[in-house]
């Protein structure tokens, strides 16, 4: 197996699948309880964390302290809007921090403790991260993690923090709609040439909790996203919700009893409600639903059918009309340039999605995809094609920010002090340089043009620029900024640069006509052809993304700096001719190009101070150290119930056989069996009672006192019946080698196969048989008078090792081979006839044939005659 292994994570609100890019393949990983869906349910007891399965299995038992739903709070505070409507679908306890941010309650280790989302999430991950080395045997750092397409900077740069807690390098967050297209295009082998029309694919993922619509347009070896729309508050959930609340406005009015009182009792119901859903999915038929004592022992039972689902939610299939209508819009496609539409997310299959996705394409649904883990697949292909470890097809994908970028800062003379930088369904990865002319330093506000419909806040952070003072003319200093949506769909400013014209001092001097005379040298050494060369990675950059173009924040300095590449922006500086004439004088050059003095420019990196969301160092390196000991706990507490459950199942084993007379009952005497037996009862009731909550090595010394008991039975029953194959196998070895020795005496040496043999050699075989023999006689006879009850005064082992010192000793002389013997050679005539010479041949040759014949014929009589 290789050292790296590549996955993808689907992050999911309801639970997660995590794929693998082999040489196969992608392959979806299957989890401790071979299930390929793993729930986002993180638990908690008195002694450990309870993580993906077990932790939904045991929700309805540990209401309070089972966390799930928690996607949908990373990044938000507390009073934010979609927070105190997800606190309806969430159990646990929830309290806003000082800061507004958000704390989960719940009892671990005794006691109660606090949680940000973000650790819960990194908890998750870890397991992930756990499921993922043990099937594939290896260690797991880098992968790429799926997220919503609407998810805001600060979302994104939450579940970055949490990967980083869990120890994972996270290469890409990729967009679930983009991870769709990508596990659909790249193994499509007729897509259009890039000069022809795009194929344009609809993609439609509704899952758990929101809805997104895409449009991709593909072309060969590439795709690149058109537009996406989400609804964030719209999913299977939503449809779970509303029977739940029918049937339980139904309950209490024929039962008299509210769901809404016990949260036990409406986390069942929920439950319940999501499997008629499925069945209605597939059955236009009345199903039933019933629930054995659900409230003060009562049973409940209801009915619903299809029509009677959509008939409650229809205003949720409202919505779905709404966003699919959006999407298309947004594209500026029309219906006929729609190719196929592909669903995905384990709520497109309710019906009434389905129907509503044809009427409005005006097109059959395409089902090529995996619905469930297509996300997965393509945030491991993604991952392969960022990682070196693994050998991708080349395929260029292009995504979209969904949100339109701008930046704010404190205007000067001639600034308009904002613009939009990435507009709406902007390309991203993507840069752009900003120009600013400043003698102090200076801040930028960047924040969303418009407020996300999904998120209450515009705002995203500011980035101060450091270091910048005035030229020694005490004017303004021209600042380059590069503004970067990188491909997490993060806003960064990825550098800040400082422009200085100035003379250069005598040791500059020296050292560019150094430089130059080196340059000078290698142009003669380096032959014309390393000019064709590129590195890899430029060129996948200047593939993936154009170059950043300049744009000034000063309309008074556009057309002055032309020959400077970029546009000039801000303050009261005077034109860049009338500076530079100030700077160096006009000189008397005489239009003399090679008089020109040249302008030497030098460019100083500036440091960058970022103030945005997400975890600051102290805290990330806090909830990391907190983790690693969380996981350490576990590991600890794993040790322990392993130990445990090794000691109960010994006693439960050996007890069970102990009673058996075909296992060990008639190998141990009956004094002892109850000795035995009175024992592993007395370790059983402990188990029970003070042994119930002990430390591993006490189970462990149980296990060893028991084991010395009860394994020389299990040892003495292993010897039986497998004595008798070994005895037999000894002695059919012992009569065959004997065998062969009487066939040697009767011959007395006249057997040309053992003729080469040696008197010393024979004497050795016949010894060595002999006292073989002597010593599996004895030995049977011993262990024909040894009960069973008894130990074995010799074992298996010991009888192979005998028949094998034998054989070292046998079989290499009777098996030796027959030393080779060499015909003379014949001396050739010299002056013979030319016929004599042919006659004499054709002779030799037949003599040849007669003795090659003779030879075959003894070959074939001694290989009759070979000892095994």
């Amino acid at each position: 197996m290789a050292a790296m292994s590549v996955i993808g994570i689907d992050f999911g609100n309801e639970s997660c699948y995590v794929a693998v890019a082999r040489a196969g393949g992608i392959e979806t990983i299957a989890n401790d309880y071979s299930l390929r869906s793993t729930p986002s349910c993180v638990a908690f007891s008195g002694k450990n964390r309870i993580l993906g399965v077990a932790a939904k299995n045991q929700m309805v038992t540990n209401v309070k302290n089972t966390i799930h739903g928690f996607k949908r709070l990373l990044g938000r505070k507390y009073n934010d809007p979609q927070v105190q409507c997800e606190l309806r679908f969430l159990p646990y306890k929830i309290t806003p921090q000082a800061d507004g941010s958000i704390n989960i309650h719940v009892q671990y280790l005794g006691e109660e403790h606090v949680f940000s989302p973000e650790q819960i999430t990194a908890m998750l991950f870890t397991k992930l991260k756990d499921i993922s080395e043990t099937a594939l045997q290896t260690a797991v750092n880098d992968c790429v993690i799926s997220v919503p397409s609407y998810f805001t900077q600060a979302e994104r740069q939450a579940l970055l923090d949490a990967a980083k807690i869990a120890g994972l390098n996270v290469l890409r967050l990729f967009n679930e709609t983009t991870a769709t297209a990508l596990c659909y295009g790249i193994y499509k082998q007729d897509l259009p040439a890039a000069e022809a029309s795009p194929r344009n694919i609809v993609f439609v993922d509704c899952g758990n909790a929101s809805l997104q619509v895409s449009v991709c347009a593909f072309h060969k070896g590439k795709l690149k996203m058109l537009a996406s729309t989400a609804d964030n508050q719209l999913g299977g959930r939503d449809i779970d919700v509303i029977l739940t609340e029918h049937f339980c406005n139904e309950f209490k009015t024929r039962y008299n009893i509210d769901a809404h009182t016990n949260p036990r009792a409406y986390l069942r119901l929920l439950a319940e409600a999501e499997k008629l859903k499925k069945q209605m999915s597939a059955n236009s038929t009345t199903l039933p639903l019933n629930i054995e004592c659900f409230m003060d022992e009562k049973d409940v039972h209801a009915e619903m059918k299809r029509n009677d689902m959509e008939a409650l939610c229809a205003h949720l299939f409202d919505r779905v009309e709404k966003t699919l209508k959006q999407c298309l819009s947004d594209s500026k496609l029309k219906l006929e340039e729609i190719h196929a539409v592909e669903l995905a997310g384990g709520s497109s299959r309710v019906p009434a999605i389905k129907r509503l996705v044809e009427e409005i394409f005006g097109r059959p649904i395409s089902t090529t995809l995996n619905q469930d883990e297509a996300v997965a697949r393509g945030c491991a292909l993604q991952c392969a094609m960022l990682s070196p470890a693994v050998r991708v097809r080349e395929f260029s994908v292009t995504d979209i920010q969904p949100y339109p970028l701008k930046l704010t800062w404190d205007a000067n003379q001639g600034e308009e002090g904002e613009m939009e930088v990435f507009g709406h369904n902007h390309p991203v990865p993507f840069s752009k340089m900003l120009t600013f002319y400043r003698s102090s330093p200076f801040t930028l506000s960047a924040s969303y043009s418009v407020t996300p419909s999904c998120y209450p806040q515009s705002y995203i952070g500011t980035f101060t620029i450091r270091n910048i003072k005035a030229t020694p003319e005490g004017e303004s200093a021209k600042v380059k900024v590069k503004v970067r949506v990188n491909l997490n769909g993060i806003l960064t400013i990825a550098s800040a640069s400082l422009i200085e014209k100035r003379e250069p001092t005598q040791q500059e001097k020296e050292e560019e006509e150094a430089q130059q005379q080196q340059q000078r040298q290698n142009n003669m050494d380096v032959d014309s052809q390393a000019t064709n060369k590129k590195d890899k990675s430029d060129q996948d950059a200047q593939a993936n993304e154009p170059p950043a173009p300049e744009v000034s924040m000063d309309k008074t300095r556009r057309n002055s700096d032309a020959d400077d590449g970029g546009k000039g922006a801000g303050g009261s500086a005077p034109s860049y001719s009338s500076r530079i004439l100030s700077w160096f004088g006009s000189g008397d050059d005489k239009n003399d190009d090679k008089s020109k003095k040249k302008i030497p420019i030098r460019t100083i990196d500036l440091p960058i101070e970022a103030n945005v969301c997400g975890l600051s160092l102290r805290d990330l390196d806090a909830a990391i150290e907190k983790e690693g000991k969380m996981i350490a706990e576990d590991k600890q507490e794993k040790e322990r119930v392993d130990a445990r459950n090794a000691l109960e199942e010994y006693v439960y084993d050996l007890r069970a056989k102990l009673t058996e007379e075909d296992q060990l009952a008639t190998f141990i005497t009956e004094m002892d069996k109850e000795t035995l037996c009175r024992t592993l009862d007395d370790t059983e009731n402990w188990l029970y009672e003070e042994g119930e909550d002990c430390q591993r090595q006490v189970y462990s010394e149980r296990l060893t006192r028991l084991k010395s008991q009860g394994e020389p039975i299990k040892e003495r029953r292993f010897e039986f019946e497998g004595r008798s194959y070994a005895l037999e196998e000894f002695g059919v070895a012992l009569q065959l080698a004997k065998k062969n020795l009487d066939q040697i005496k009767m011959l007395n040496g006249k057997d040309d196969k053992y003729s080469h043999l040696t008197e010393e050699e024979m004497k050795t075989v016949e010894k060595t048989v002999q006292e073989k023999w002597t010593w599996l006689e004895e030995k049977r006879i011993l262990l024909a008078s040894t009960l069973r009850t008894q130990q074995p005064p010799v074992t298996v082992a010991q009888i192979r090792a005998e028949k094998q010192a034998m054989d070292s000793v046998v079989l290499p002389i009777l098996n030796k081979p027959k030393p080779k013997v060499e015909p003379p050679k014949e001396e050739k005539p010299k002056d013979k006839p030319a016929d004599e010479q042919k006659n004499n041949q054709n002779q030799n040759a037949q003599g040849n044939n007669h003795s090659q014949s003779n030879q075959q014929q003894q070959q074939t009589e001694e290989e009759k005659m070979d000892v095994e």
